[in-house]
């Protein structure tokens, strides 16, 4: 299967600019992005932000309020503290042997990094690899893991596979089964998230009064981090 998967993936493989460097910041960086944002919106997000900010001394260097502008529009925006405090982390001590010892980064997380920038004999399970595995029944070698990525992004779909153009559909013990659907995350319109987005890029514009701002979005704002409240007025973390 590994074989039949790979040979898919050199004529089908979708071209995604992390997948050009073995820059474990880069890497690091895309792996967070993707965490809960589209392929689609992260890759202008992650030129940018390689761009402004291309090692992690250089984002080191920048304060968490910038982190956070700069990632205004991917959601989540607790990943951008924690990628933050990450390169400052590396800046001041290099990258550590057990990378799970960086902010924000978790077991997958180190995984897909040990695998892209290290070429290490890993493979990060996500819900993607997870589920082609457990429905072909076979374990892949590390070095199938970006066309195990693509396959579960565009063929081996969570609820209705699409096992007509699936490279391994002749030995998948699985073809032409339907799923139940995935739980869907909650709508973000109209939502708690909504509201605490919203004051975050009120504070990102400018400094606002205390008394003007949501106290419930601010409170949970404060609890990670993202804003700060000096005399009255409500800001981004210096």
């Amino acid at each position: 299967m590994d074989e039949l998967l790979l040979a898919w993936f050199a004529a089908h493989g979708r071209e995604l600019p992390w997948r050009g460097t073995r820059d474990p910041y880069a890497i690091l960086v895309s792996e967070v992005m993707l965490q809960q944002t589209q392929v689609e919106r992260v890759v202008p997000r992650w030129r940018a932000w390689l761009e402004r900010w291309p090692t992690p001394e250089a984002l080191a260097e920048a304060s968490p309020a910038d982190a956070i502008r700069e990632w205004q529009g991917l959601g989540y925006n607790r990943r951008a503290l924690s990628l933050h405090r990450a390169a400052r982390a590396i800046a001041a001590e290099g990258w550590p042997d057990d990378l799970t010892e960086l902010p924000g980064v978790g077991p997958y997380t180190a995984a897909a990094i040990r695998n892209q920038a290290f070429g290490e004999a890993v493979l990060p399970v996500d819900t993607n690899v997870a589920r082609i595995q457990e429905r072909t029944g076979h374990s892949f070698r590390p070095e199938a893991l970006q066309a195990l990525f693509d396959l579960g992004a565009t063929t081996c779909l969570a609820r209705v596979p699409r096992c007509s153009a699936c490279p391994l559909a002749a030995a998948c013990p699985s073809r032409g089964l339907r799923y139940e659907p995935l739980r869907r995350q909650s709508r973000f319109e109209g939502s708690f998230r909504q509201r605490r987005a919203a004051l975050l890029r009120l504070v990102a514009a400018e400094p606002r009064p205390l008394a003007e701002l949501d106290g419930e979005a601010l409170d949970s704002l404060r609890r990670d981090g993202l804003v700060r409240v000096d005399d009255g007025l409500v800001a981004l973390p210096s």
